[in-house]
């Protein structure tokens, strides 16, 4: 009885483990929460996404959420130190490019300790033109509750939390592209 128990708990902990770690979407419209993925839908599906500010590191300015009222928005939390993100950058970047002349933009927060050149180049590495970030403190993050890394917050015209995706993993931009696709 206690091994099927322990066996049913470890079952449980590495289901939620990996889950959190290569992601899923959960998302949903008018505020329903769509679930994808053992995480669960996000506190923010439906809310108004909060706002910030962060001077980009790579050229772009001073970039604030509300600023960007009007454009669908995808924010994503990263890190240097993130496997995933190498790998999700890249894909970032051509939806960047596909769809930035619709309305559509893309806002990357390092969630590094410490602000440091490897933010910058981390972003010109994995080609990304789209503003990066770092969130001092990790303020930001408090307010969006990333639960992985990276962390992609799909965001509607009006400053609404649309999607989530926590984690990411090979082929997620075609799911991130639809709903995209659907807010503008």
């Amino acid at each position: 009885m206690k091994t099927s128990l322990f066996r049913f708990v470890l079952v449980a902990v590495l289901s939620s483990a990996l889950g959190a770690c290569g992601g899923g979407g959960t998302g949903g419209e008018g505020g329903e929460a769509k679930t994808g993925g053992a995480e669960g839908a996000h506190s923010l599906v439906g809310a108004p996404g909060p706002d910030f500010a962060v001077e980009s590191v790579n050229g772009q300015g001073k970039i604030s959420f509300k600023g960007l009222e009007g454009k669908v928005v995808l924010v994503d939390f990263w890190a240097t130190w993130c496997e995933p993100c190498k790998k999700s950058f890249p894909k970032l970047q051509g939806l960047h490019t596909k769809y930035k002349s619709n309305g559509f933009e893309i806002v990357a927060v390092s969630e590094d300790d410490e602000k440091s050149k490897d933010i910058q180049d981390f972003g010109t590495t994995y080609g990304a033109k789209f503003a990066i970030g770092w969130d001092d403190g990790k303020n930001i993050a408090k307010k969006w509750e990333p639960k992985s890394m990276p962390s992609s917050f799909v965001v509607d015209r009006k400053g609404v939390v649309r999607f989530v995706h926590l984690g990411y993993h090979d082929g997620e931009e075609d799911e991130l592209e639809k709903e995209i696709k659907s807010l503008l």
